[in-house]
């Protein structure tokens, strides 16, 4: 149902129409109305309002069929921005969207994390000196949305555990003090998520392949968080019984097999170990093979769990675009039930994607309330 109120459901039309807009990248006012099943003049008030508030404008005539060309509007992506910060143990990265969620500026610096004061005093002193150098427009700017690995409370700000920064219980206001406005929190592996399945028209799983697994799901356009948010540690699964120790204490689980990390330590950095598979080298081809079989139990026992979609993103992610085949191919010797594996998809993003999906919340949050 819609909001019940004059201007409530103006406000709830606006929003649609900008999103419609936004999500079909242009489109016209005949094709808006049809959509959305609004009236025409519901329509022309509310592109009329969009337009001058700089939200939208015309951005061309489709081709004619015989009679008036129809003009395209789309979002005027320049208009807003929002930034993300993405923390890690041992760099913070930061990148600066613009309305469509594209990444316009993005850089990484080198932080090692603690749990002090001067630490969150130098990521805002290093948030400042990016807005600074990219000359960005500040009263742009949304908002500041930061990632973190590990289980978020929102209701309490509270980060309450950390594997990868090694903290628990820790008040994010310690962080938050250091903004005027109170930025936006998430899960890395979640926020990336959010990135990548922006528009997703269906259920996903979102398998994050980075220096730890995590992931995300994605159930009615909603991330499901878990009664403890804890939702999607896919990295604790268990693989092999008794086989190699992960960070966690367990043995066998996911993480010690199919992280980032698996590759990295063959060549010293993971750009080095595909550098060695392309090249063809018999080691980094021994490690791959164990490492994509390894990948394929893991893709296939959660596509038996939720039946959707399965994107692979993270670290590893960027990187599988040209051997998706050979790990469909894989896939699907232990899943029975598909014909093919074409639910299996990469990341669009091939860096940065938590920052991203962290900054999104202050696009979206922009959209309901135009």
């Amino acid at each position: 149902m819609g909001p019940a109120g004059s201007s409530e459901k103006k406000q709830f039309n606006r929003s649609r129409i900008a999103r419609f807009i936004l999500k079909n990248g242009a489109a016209s006012k005949p094709e808006i109305a049809s959509a959305l099943n609004l009236s025409m003049p519901t329509v022309l008030q509310n592109v009329k309002e969009l337009t001058e508030a700089g939200v939208i404008r015309e951005a061309g005539e489709y081709q004619s069929t015989g009679g008036r060309k129809a003009k395209t509007l789309s979002v005027v992506a320049e208009s807003r921005y929002a930034a993300g910060i993405d923390i890690t143990a041992n760099q913070v990265s930061f990148v600066l969207i613009d309305l469509k969620g594209n990444v316009v500026h993005q850089k990484r610096s080198r932080l090692a994390y603690e749990h002090s004061l001067s630490y969150y005093q130098s990521v805002r002193d290093n948030l400042d000196l990016f807005i600074r150098e990219i000359k960005a427009d500040t009263g742009k700017i949304l908002g500041t949305g930061i990632s973190l690995p590990g289980i978020i409370h929102k209701s309490t700000a509270t980060l309450v555990k950390s594997h990868i920064l090694n903290v628990e219980n820790i008040s994010l206001q310690v962080l938050s003090q250091y903004f005027d406005q109170e930025p936006a929190y998430e899960n890395d592996a979640s926020a990336a998520a959010m990135a990548e399945l922006r528009y997703q028209s269906g259920n996903a799983v979102y398998l994050s392949l980075s220096s730890t697994v995590g992931g995300a799901i994605y159930i009615g356009r909603e991330l499901y968080p878990g009664d403890h948010f804890r939702s999607a540690e896919f990295g604790h699964l268990l693989l092999i019984p008794g086989g190699k120790t992960c960070y966690c204490g367990k043995k066998g689980c996911v993480d010690a097999y199919c992280s980032a990390r698996v590759l990295a330590e063959h060549g010293g950095s993971l750009e080095a170990f595909f550098q060695s598979l392309e090249a063809k080298e018999p080691s980094a081809l021994d490690v791959w093979n164990r490492y994509m079989d390894d990948l394929a139990v893991t893709v296939s026992n959660l596509r038996m769990s939720f039946d959707c979609d399965i994107v692979l993103g993270g670290y590893v992610g960027a990187f599988l675009e040209p051997y998706r085949a050979e790990l469909g191919h894989r896939v699907q010797q232990y899943n029975r039930f598909d014909r093919d594996s074409s639910y299996v998809r990469v990341c669009r993003y091939a860096r940065e994607a938590s920052a991203v999906g962290v900054a999104l919340t202050f696009v979206e949050r922009y959209l309901d309330t135009i």
